[in-house]
């Protein structure tokens, strides 16, 4: 087609949009990537072929069940591309099964003996020493054993309910009385069990035997009078999208535990992964009882359960693993609790996790907020927290000071319910009101208010994040941070926290847009505004960077945009189902991916508004679960020191050419041609601080 002629926009042009399910797949591989780039030490290699499989895990537990449970219950819904269910799953395995030997290959072949080499050693039990044996049986006998429960497989015995990605052992045994009677027996290993069994040694090596090989390797002892014919490693993943009907449930957060508890045991099944060598007759023995077909069963040849070897991250060998780093400390939040105020007071303040210190700036803000005699109350969103949480602590000992504390705690934030059950229940515990979610919505947003008594007036302070108020993450996600006294900021928390946590249908917002009234909206009105305004002298432009992109609305009001000649920028970091570059649709998009040492988190857009740019900051990406079934909000960015500080993230960000891959028109991604020749990574910039090469600057990429 001539470059010129522009393609009519339909709704019904399937060929428009990238498939959901095989871009995350698209975005997964490349994690896989992150594994094979020989530049990461060794331990954060490992690192992301661990991760690698956990993001699998998520994926089978609630995209793969969802699309069973459409073909099961015959509510078929096609994808954007057009694709059935039973077809994405299809070619979904088609895809997956090179990934994971990919996988297989990177850790067995390239990682695994790297490290036995740098002396960090996973031994195979028929290797060891005869001393050794003696040592691991005495281990097993005094340690392992009482923990043990097999479980016989017969008419007599109904298959075991089995844990959601647990580790279980098969063993086949043969009746020494009858010798051609074969039994089947299943054991589940106990979580509670050290999954790298130490070795001694006096030569400083790390040298670990798997505990699976242990029980194997003493499974007589197991079952007496019985030959141990063979023994096989299998696991079983369930689905885990947690559904309550909440306007019927009577205790909230009870039906949460309740459900949390189900998960973990009495869901369906939806994949099973066994070792590569287990018989094709236990193999489908095993998937008729999971009520699994074929196609759900996955042969790997490595160890299963791999999210346990994320322990070797904890050895002490800074050679393996990435040099520490110390994040910047805010030097306005440097002072007391009242220098803190004093600081937002002056000016808004930004900040750029992890490279600037969240412990010295959000946990500081808060301490701040629990110390300070002016202060009268706190507000805050609760999304993800984590386990150990500096700032629920901060939070409660607030309420114990007498301050007026109301957490909103989302206790439908997906695998992280257990945690949010219990330090809800200690922030109640403290006196701290505690609401727990807007029914039919997540609550998704970061937002903190503190309201403080100045020489008689009331002021409200404001912290607007694009990721959770968890110290933990904060080390590894990027995330942006905005800190503001501005009174149209405050007003829009104070009326989206009386629509969180009471009954208000505020519609006039001052500078929020807000998901699920007017985020998607606002968003759509800004891309055409670019369209609109767009002249020779002042060209619309649109940088915007986020998690995903999967909104049809959203992705055709981008190409009508790219059809005036706006010049379109997308840093996404995973799932993108628009097609960049296709002539008379696209060709003014470009999409880049980034990954690296840093989960990239943060959503920053900017519009060019006729050569007046504006900057927002989101907790939503362009997704319809984040537009209609979250409440989310977009807001501005009005200080001029902190505009200037987005414009140089973005930037750098968009001259990475380390890092970064380009989404191709068939859905593909590789690395963009460059005119640079020095390598340039944005994550490796930021953390030194040493900004874009004043050269760079004038350089273009193509």
């Amino acid at each position: 087609m001539p470059k010129k002629e522009t393609i009519r926009l339909q709704a019904e042009r399937t060929e428009f949009f990238f498939n959901r399910e095989l871009s995350w797949l698209q975005f997964n591989v490349r994690v896989l990537e992150e594994a094979a780039d020989m530049r990461h030490p060794l331990l954060e290699r490992l690192k992301f072929i661990i991760i690698f499989g956990t993001n699998l895990d998520e994926f089978f537990m609630i995209r793969i069940a969802a699309l069973k449970e459409q073909i099961e219950t015959d509510v078929v819904e096609a994808a954007a591309d057009g694709m059935s269910p039973s077809r994405q799953l299809a070619e979904i395995r088609r895809q997956l099964l090179p990934a994971i030997e990919k996988q297989t290959e990177l850790l067995m072949n390239d990682v695994l003996p790297k490290l036995r080499d740098k002396g960090v050693i996973i031994d195979n039990y028929g290797a060891l020493a005869q001393d050794e044996k003696e040592i691991m049986r005495k281990y097993f006998v005094e340690d392992v054993l009482p923990l043990l429960t097999p479980l016989a497989l017969d008419t007599a015995h109904p298959f075991p309910r089995l844990l959601n990605r647990s580790l279980n052992i098969a063993f086949v045994l043969r009746d020494t009385a009858r010798e051609q009677q074969r039994k089947i027996a299943v054991l589940q290993v106990p979580s509670a069990l050290q999954r790298f069994v130490r070795l001694k040694n006096n030569s400083g090596e790390y040298r670990f035997v798997l505990l699976e090989q242990v029980v194997q390797s003493h499974s007589q002892i197991l079952f007496a009078g019985y030959e141990v014919e063979a023994s096989h490693i299998f696991r079983v993943t369930r689905d885990a999208d947690i559904e309550i009907a909440e306007d019927e449930a009577d205790d909230l957060i009870t039906e949460m535990a309740e459900q949390v508890r189900q998960r973990r045991w009495g869901y369906a099944a939806v994949r099973l992964e066994v070792e590569a060598n287990m018989p094709n007759y236990i193999m489908q023995l095993l998937a008729h009882s999971l009520e699994l077909d074929a196609n759900d069963v996955y042969v790997i040849a490595r160890p299963l359960n791999l999210d346990d070897f994320m322990d070797l991250m904890k050895l002490d060998e800074r050679e393996l693993k990435y040099p520490p780093f110390n994040s910047r400390k805010i030097p306005e939040l440097l002072g007391d609790s009242a220098g803190v105020f004093d600081a937002i007071r002056k000016h808004d303040i930004m900040t750029h996790h992890p490279f600037d210190s969240f412990s010295n700036s959000v946990v500081k803000f808060l301490q701040a907020a629990a110390d300070d005699p002016h202060v009268i109350a706190v507000k805050i969103t609760l999304y993800r927290a984590g386990g150990s949480s500096p700032v629920v602590e901060t939070l409660k000992r607030a309420a114990e000071n007498g301050k007026q504390v109301t957490a909103f705690v989302e206790l439908k934030a997906r695998f992280d319910e257990e945690n949010n059950i219990i330090w809800a229940r200690e922030l109640e515990h403290a006196g701290a009101h505690v609401v727990y979610g807007v029914v039919g919505l997540k609550t998704h947003c970061k937002i903190a208010l503190v309201a403080r008594k100045e020489r008689g007036i009331l002021r409200t302070y404001s912290h607007i994040g694009t990721g959770n108020y968890n110290l933990a993450s904060s080390r590894v996600y990027t995330d942006i941070g905005y800190f503001t006294a501005r009174e149209e900021f405050a007003t829009d928390g104070i009326h989206l926290f009386n629509m969180l946590t009471g009954y208000s249908k505020h519609e006039e917002w001052k500078v929020f847009a807000v998901a699920p009234l007017n985020l998607k909206r606002r968003i759509l009105d800004m891309i055409e505004r670019e369209a609109d305004i767009g002249n020779a002298e002042c060209p619309g432009s649109i940088t915007a960077k986020m998690n995903g992109l999967v909104d049809a609305d959203i992705i055709v009001a981008l190409y009508r945009a790219s059809q005036k000649g706006v010049r379109i920028r997308l840093i996404v970091r995973g799932i993108c189902c628009l097609r960049p570059g296709i002539a008379g649709l696209s060709e003014n998009i470009e999409v880049r991916s980034i990954l690296g040492r840093f989960l990239e988190h943060s959503r920053i857009f900017c519009f060019g508004n006729g050569c007046a740019p504006e900057y927002y900051l989101s907790s939503a990406d362009w997704m319809p679960r984040n537009f209609e079934r979250r409440v989310e909000i977009l807001a501005p960015v009005r200080d001029a020191k902190s505009k200037a500080k987005l414009a140089d993230i973005l930037e750098i960000y968009w001259r990475d050419n380390v890092k970064a891959r380009r989404l191709q028109p068939d859905g593909t991604y590789s690395f963009p041609e460059t005119d640079e020749s020095e390598p340039f990574e944005a994550q490796r910039c930021l953390l030194t601080g040493a900004g874009i090469p004043a050269d760079m600057r004038t350089k273009k990429i193509r």
